[in-house]
């Protein structure tokens, strides 16, 4: 800036002291006064002579100060909150930002400091706050203004500016006042029973409509099913309810019809996750008769805590007679009907567990149990050498949902050491892949087992296998329900720490689990979720082909194709960023998976409008202007005087506030000396003279 002399003030720097200074001014009225009482002749040119002297004596001096101008810094406050990214607000808001800076660059006695307002996740847009924080290092005596580029939603609106004279001016990236319908979830649970409903409850408003409509149409949708359609009112809340029909995650996706002329969509979608949870697991475990192996079953069961379990062993087959009274074999008679008709839908799984055909179950019950399987239900096998006898499963109404037959001949059941391998389709299956103790290409590190049943006429997915490649467990899907079997009953032998053990527990565990549809062991599985602002897709295959290609879509609609990379076997996983809220799609022409990404900041995502009715009262009281940069971009920039206008139909202006700093002070006397005497000398003459005419 440039540096020049001014006078600054006129200061006095009296010869004598102030008391001195008054007495002789008393002196001199004193004096006038009696020469004006006699009326003498000169008073006027006595009173001049008194009074250059008095001034003389006070010591009248000019100061003169060497001045350096310094440049006025204007605040440039760009807002980047999640409001910002509906549209193209954001490539509007950056095109003000650079017309601004350039235009601020070109003036030479002016300095632009921008500052960001981020996304904080939390309590709003905090415009004010970001800006303070810069305001707090620039002096008020050079703020030429702060012009803000936000879209009008901010939410720590100061009720007075602390910021001096200084104007505001509020550039909004939109065309004009703007409407919106908003969807907001009320209430939601986290988590819901499996086959029970929960309860949701929702509200619709219409933001920036003069009359809005008294009522909606919102679409539900679940995971992919069919939408749900219904009425709901505006303004007004409103309450769903949603059926929960499975474990696992299930998420929700609402949305209002769109308001005719809305800013955008995303406002009117909701999205609740809610995680399905089993209130109990009801297991049937029925024994087909005493065996080393039953105890395994029941420890496992009655381990988990959410599991009820109802155990039956066979103690004495129909045909046995040995005479003890019957109040003595048991303690309680076998509720056949009980279970297999009236409350077989009511488990969950259904384990036999060694069991033949004695006549204890008659055909019909069987076939409830395939009918149960057919229409969704689980059943799991564990043979042994009962299922190759005259008494096998495999001769019952139970034929045509068991995923194998046993051999025919005397070699069904054979004997002797081997150790349980995984199979190649096991290895990706998620039921057996990463197995404690099995590694590809390598022996496994569990212990041997001595028995396992040969079968044929085989389908379904074998999973596990002898070392020469006869099947050990089959897993089979049977109309909506599932089977598993066990083709040995020597499980037991992990359990007791034979030649090491084995992962029993984990083995069993993962097939119930299978058998009951928990989505993390789905064998042809697509599954997404966002966290930490990210979409983790994860593909689980049971078939062995090329790296997949998956298509994405966003919540606005915008397809994106994403390869997935191998990561296990059986396992292909992407990662890509997840910014917008909402539900996001994953397809691959066959599945379909969903994830959603809430809001983060509700208070943020509650109006996505444009709008300049927040601010205008703030703008208004700083003198400064709105402008709308939809279509003609960035106002031109001026510089103003302090009180002149601030603002125009397309400029906005920045005061000129001439702040200094003195680099120099000199001092000027007005009267000196020798001229106060002269000038005092020829008054005196003067009125002499008049005195003595």
């Amino acid at each position: 800036m440039n540096t020049h002399d001014t006078l600054a003030a006129l200061r006095f720097a009296p010869l004598v002291s102030l008391d001195v200074l008054a007495a002789l001014a008393a002196i001199s009225l004193l004096v006038l006064a009696l020469a004006l009482w006699r009326r003498a002749r000169g008073v006027g040119w006595r009173a001049l002579a008194f009074a250059v002297l008095l001034l003389w004596l006070a010591g009248p001096t000019l100061v003169r100060e060497t001045r350096q101008g310094l440049a006025d810094i204007a605040l440039l406050v760009i807002d980047q909150s999640a409001v910002m990214r509906i549209g193209d607000r954001a490539a509007v808001a950056e095109a003000a930002r650079r017309e601004i800076t350039a235009a601020a660059g070109g003036m030479g006695d002016l300095t632009l400091q921008s500052v960001v307002v981020p996304d904080t996740g939390h309590g709003g847009t905090q415009l004010f706050a970001a800006a303070g924080r810069a305001l707090a290092d620039i002096p008020r005596d050079r703020l030429a203004g702060i012009v803000a580029i936000t879209a009008g939603q901010v939410h720590d609106i100061p009720a007075r500016p602390d910021w001096g004279k200084a104007p505001l001016h509020v550039l909004i990236p939109a065309r004009g006042e703007e409407t919106d319908r908003s969807l907001r979830v009320l209430e939601a649970p986290s988590y819901g029973i499996v086959g029970h409903d929960v309860t949701l409850r929702i509200e619709i408003d219409d933001l920036g409509v003069a009359h809005p409509a008294a009522e909606t149409v919102i679409t539900l949708r679940r995971d992919g099913d069919p939408p749900r359609r219904e009425p709901a009112p505006i303004g007004t809340p409103h309450t769903l309810r949603i059926p929960i029909t499975r474990a696992g995650p299930t998420v929700i996706e609402l949305q209002a019809d769109p308001l005719p002329g809305a800013v955008t969509a995303l406002n009117s979608r909701a999205v609740v996750t809610i995680n399905g949870v089993r209130d109990r697991l009801r297991v049937l475990l029925v024994s087909g008769e005493p065996h080393p192996g039953e105890r395994t079953w029941r420890r496992l069961l009655k381990a988990d805590p959410a599991v009820d379990l109802v155990h039956f062993t066979i103690l004495r087959p129909p045909e046995k007679d040995d005479l003890t009274p019957l109040n003595e074999l048991a303690l309680i008679a076998f509720p056949v009907r009980e279970l297999f008709q009236v409350k077989i839908s009511q488990f969950d799984l259904i384990i036999l567990d060694r069991f033949q055909n004695r006549g204890i179950l008659p055909p019909a019950y069987l076939r409830n149990i395939a009918d149960y399987v057919r229409r969704g239900g689980a059943l799991l096998l564990s043979v042994g050498p009962e299922f190759a006898g005259p008494g096998s499963l495999s001769a019952t109404p139970l034929a045509d949902i068991l995923p194998a037959q046993p051999q025919e001949g005397d070699g069904a059941v054979a004997e002797g050491a081997f150790r349980p391998e995984i199979t190649a389709l096991g290895a990706r299956h998620p039921v057996t892949a990463q197995l404690p103790g099995w590694h590809d290409g390598a022996p496994p590190s569990w212990g041997s087992w001595y028995r396992h049943i040969a079968v044929s006429d085989v389908h379904g997915q074998v999973v596990m296998q002898t070392p020469d490649g006869q099947p050990l467990l089959l897993l089979d899907h049977v109309g909506k329900g599932r089977v598993a079997m066990l083709l040995s009953d020597q499980i037991w032998l992990w359990s007791r720490g034979h030649q090491g053990g084995g992962p029993q527990a984990e083995l069993l565990r993962r097939v119930a689990h299978w058998l009951m549809k928990e989505p993390e062991l789905e064998e042809n599985a697509l599954a997404a979720r966002i966290t930490g602002g990210r979409l983790e897709i994860t593909s689980r295959s049971i078939a062995a082909h090329p790296p997949e290609t998956v298509t994405v879509t966003d919540p606005e609609g915008h397809e994106t194709a994403v390869t997935l990379t191998p990561a296990a076997p059986g396992e292909d996983r992407a990662s890509l960023p997840a910014t917008l809220p909402g539900v996001w799609r994953i397809g691959d022409g066959s599945r379909t998976a969903y994830a959603a990404a809430g809001g983060g900041d509700p208070i943020e995502m509650a109006d996505l409008r444009a709008t300049a009715t927040k601010l205008a009262p703030l703008v208004r009281a700083s003198g400064g202007g709105i402008h709308w940069l939809v279509p003609e971009g960035a106002p031109t920039l001026r510089r103003t005087m302090p009180e002149a206008r601030s603002s125009g139909a397309h400029w906005i202006g920045l005061t000129r506030n001439d702040a200094h700093i003195v680099t120099g002070v000199a001092a000027l006397p007005l009267l000196p000396a020798w001229a106060a005497l002269a000038i005092i000398l020829a008054v005196v003459v003067i009125a002499w003279r008049q005195e003595s005419r």
